[in-house]
């Protein structure tokens, strides 16, 4: 299938809510969507740095919240 879209004439909000479009029709078959291996990587590094008491996890709330008073 060809799709063509007409990034250049398409604004910042319509080129935002096709990525959420996409995005929430990949969701549907997540177990389709191939991981790849450096993700792995990624996740057992971020694991030990929490582990080792260099980093921590923050609920999705708390880490909008402090996005926005970065950006204010």
């Amino acid at each position: 299938m060809t799709m063509t879209l007409h990034l250049e004439t398409m604004t910042i909000a319509d080129k935002l809510q096709a990525m959420e479009l996409i995005w929430d029709d990949l969701l549907r078959s997540a177990e389709q969507v191939p991981s790849p291996a450096w993700h792995g990587d990624v996740l057992r590094a971020r694991k030990a740095r929490v582990r080792e008491g260099k980093a921590h996890y923050a609920d999705w709330a708390e880490a909008k919240q402090r996005i926005r008073e970065q950006t204010q």
